[in-house]
């Protein structure tokens, strides 16, 4: 075969191209002419030259268009489905691409208990709709297809398809749908050869919740529907992830059932602008769709020029970002870069096999979802001449909106007791405010947001800490009192040596007391001889010096970290005692406290009472003393007013051992005479009294309201006994009238 494409020119022989063919096929020949896809409108020459015995032999001339001689593959994909309104739809795919549309030709046959139908027909489209369809029938079709417009070849048939319907028929067999929303399902039930009558069909939820009737429909002979309103979420039980919903007749059920996949798509998109409002990222979490299997999800965006819109609704023109699931099950999606004032309308669409469902749209703002950076450069600290606790801080330098600020303090350790302090004034920089403690370290921070309440809180800022400063101005702050410790001295004298020791005793300081931070304390000596000198005790709270000469003084120090204070100061010889002084030589001569008696009242508890004679000394206060009669033991101090005359001291006392009590008067001019007693006094009867006033008194005043209460029940009774046989006048006729309190008797 020779093949020219046609040319408008008297074609030359030599312009031919030579092709090969089969004659061997079916009594004829077989020639295949390769045609580019560009040239398929071109019109081909051709002529058959036959050879044969040494003669050759010329076909006639002719003229072909190869679109108008196409015969196309047979359709693909053959597939038959019952629709929602209860149809049969056959359906196919085109086959390989050709350059023009096709027709179709469907033939199909129905076998049924009824009847059996045949047909044929032709369509442009790939699908066809077969009505009437009927429980337990049988259908095969093939299709094959041919050029639409203008001449052509009808394809080879397809493969024949077989679909054999259930005897329940479900249209739609599968919904899937949104909570609050309505569906129904429709349902033609067969039974044994035989199509049920509609008004028999009763409708099951899982087999387990009879649907009531108020939600049936019958919608013709066969067909019955049940309307779901207002629809739950589905639980999912197990594997299964929908509600199976079963169409039965009066006794019976069949085991097919439609699928009802209900879906709260109420997806909360909550978004943030970073501090430098440069991006905003949205988060939105799955959880609520996770159970429907084989769903893909898509956030989908429309952005404004300005603003949002009222009432938000979803635009037929988005476009879907990317979003990325993050370790705590959230998907995060980046908008970058952004415009501040710009609308941005977004949905999560939910694809599934079954169809597509959308969230409720949302609208957002990237300027009214900032979450500034936190305040900078925090700084706290202890005020020196108001005493409150002052923090100050640098506002960021984004949004440009005024700005609120929250500050949380507490005290700083592992786990801080966070309490919160509110600022709206955008103007502050600082706060200051009463704390309870100021001789403790705070822990301080600070965030901010904005004031018309749009956005988010910032991070908190890096902590900053208060340091603990010892500054006269804390004085007044840390309750420091006039005087310094309680103190006390022991003397012990050696005669064989002439020597005395002064032991110097002195409370331990409270944090009060000490402006928050001692450190250690001094002890200072001057005398006239060898002048002035220091040592340092430490945290000590003993000291033993030598006294030599006849004028020592010695001042005690509590250092701290940034000046000492003078606590305490002791002086030999000196004729007035002033605050905190103490003078060594006692007055021996200044004997007022004429008796002292001890009185057990426990083995923890000692009554001491003492009785005074006049003095012309300004008494200041009580030194007592005690410890084991005939022990080196420590001793034991404490100071006690000059208005006392009885004080009861609390100590572990032993009833077998012997105790010396010792009472110093303390005068501004010096140490009196001490009055010391060596044993319990034995005559307590008083003491015994006193203290048993204390006992006595609490049981007479409740038994005496004991025998009150007793007097008042018994005189109710008597009353009641004695006035029993009285008569009424109101109830008897024989007492109308009399006056019983003129009329005289007699009690025996």
């Amino acid at each position: 075969l020779e093949v020219l494409e046609e040319s408008p020119l008297l074609p030359q022989k030599s312009s031919f191209q030579i092709v090969q063919c089969n004659c061997s096929v079916h009594e004829c020949c077989e020639c295949h002419v390769p045609v580019p896809t560009v040239k398929i409108n071109y019109t081909l020459l051709m002529y058959l030259k036959i050879t044969s015995g040494g003669v050759i032999f010329h076909s006639p001339p002719m003229s072909v268009q190869p679109i108008n001689v196409v015969k196309p593959d047979p359709p693909l994909g053959l597939c038959m489905k019952i629709t929602d309104t209860g149809n049969l739809k056959i359906s196919w795919s085109s086959p390989t691409l050709v350059p023009f549309q096709l027709q179709y030709q469907v033939k199909y046959s129905e076998n049924s208990t009824k009847n059996m139908r045949k047909a044929d027909e032709i369509v442009s489209a790939t699908s066809l709709l077969v009505d009437s369809v009927l429980p337990g029938s049988s259908y095969e079709f093939q299709v094959r297809s041919k050029r639409l417009d203008g001449p052509g070849i009808w394809s080879d048939w397809s493969t024949p398809f077989t679909f054999t319907i259930q005897d329940v028929i479900y249209f739609p067999p599968k919904i899937l749908t949104t909570v609050g929303s309505n569906v129904s399902f429709h349902c033609i039930y067969k039974n044994e050869n035989k199509i049920v009558s509609s008004k028999k069909i009763v409708w099951w939820m899982n087999l387990a919740e009879k649907i009531p009737q108020s939600q049936y429909d019958v919608v013709g002979d066969h067909v019955s529907k049940v309307t779901f309103p207002n629809l739950n979420a589905t639980k999912p039980r197990g594997k299964f992830t929908y509600d199976a919903v079963y169409c039965c007749n009066e006794h019976e059920c069949h085991h097919r059932y439609a699928e009802l996949y209900v879906i709260d798509v109420n997806i909360n998109i909550s978004c943030e602008t970073d501090g430098y409002l440069t991006k905003m990222t949205c988060r939105w979490s799955p959880s609520a769709i996770q159970s429907l299997v084989g769903s893909t999800l898509q956030l989908r965006y429309h952005r404004s020029s300005l603003y949002c819109s009222d009432v938000p609704s979803i635009h037929p023109i988005s476009e879907p970002k990317d979003c990325h699931l993050q370790r705590d099950g959230f998907y995060e999606c980046l908008f970058q870069p952004i415009f501040l004032l710009s609308g941005y309308t977004m949905w999560i669409r939910i694809n599934h096999s079954l169809g597509s469902l959308d969230s409720p749209p949302t609208c957002v703002i990237p300027d009214s979802v900032v979450k500034p950076l936190p305040p900078s450069s925090v700084k706290a600290e202890i005020t020196v001449k108001i005493g409150l606790l002052k923090i100050s801080w640098e506002k960021p330098v984004f949004p440009e909106n005024n700005l609120q600020f929250q500050i949380r303090y507490g005290l700083s350790g592992k786990e801080v007791q966070w309490k919160v302090f509110e600022v709206y004034d955008a103007k502050l920089k600082s706060a200051s405010f009463p704390v309870p403690d100021l001789c403790a370290v705070y822990a301080v921070q600070v965030r901010c947001k904005r004031l018309d309440g749009l956005g988010y809180w910032s991070n908190w800022s890096t902590p900053a800490y208060t340091i603990v400063t010892d500054i006269k101005g804390l004085q007044r702050f840390c309750e420091l009192p006039i005087r310094g410790p309680e103190f006390w001295r022991i003397i012990n004298e050696d005669n064989t040596k002439k020597e005395r020791n002064v032991t110097l005793l002195w409370k331990p300081l409270m944090k009060n007391d000490s402006l928050c931070s001692v450190r250690r304390y001094v002890v200072k000596h001057h005398t006239s001889l060898n002048g002035t000198w220091s040592e340092d005790v430490g945290n000590h709270t003993k000291f033993t010096f030598l006294w030599t000469e006849q004028a020592h003084s010695v001042t005690v120090l509590a250092i701290n970290s940034i000046v000492g204070y003078m606590f305490l100061k002791a002086i030999r010889r000196s004729s007035l005692i002033l605050n905190l002084k103490i003078n060594f030589l006692l007055f021996r001569t200044v004997n007022i406290v004429q008796s002292l008696s001890a009185y057990p009242l426990n083995s923890s508890c000692v009554i001491l009472s003492w009785m005074l004679s006049p003095s012309d000394y300004n008494l200041m206060y009580f030194i007592l003393e005690w410890k084991i009669l005939h022990e080196d033991n420590e001793i034991k101090w404490l100071r006690i007013s000059s208005s006392v005359k009885k004080y009861y001291v609390h100590d572990h006392f032993i009833p077998i051992e012997k105790y010396q009590f010792s009472l110093y008067p303390i005068f501004m001019e010096g140490v009196g005479k001490p009055k010391i007693i060596d044993n319990f006094t034995q005559d307590d009867e008083k003491h015994q009294h006193d203290a048993g006033l204390y006992v006595i008194v609490p049981i007479i005043i409740s038994s005496s309201i004991l025998l009150l209460g007793t007097l008042l029940i018994s005189h109710q009774r008597m009353k009641k006994l004695f006035w029993e046989d009285v008569p009424n006048p109101k109830n008897c006729s024989w007492a109308q009238g009399l006056n019983f309190q003129k009329v005289p008797f007699s009690v025996f």
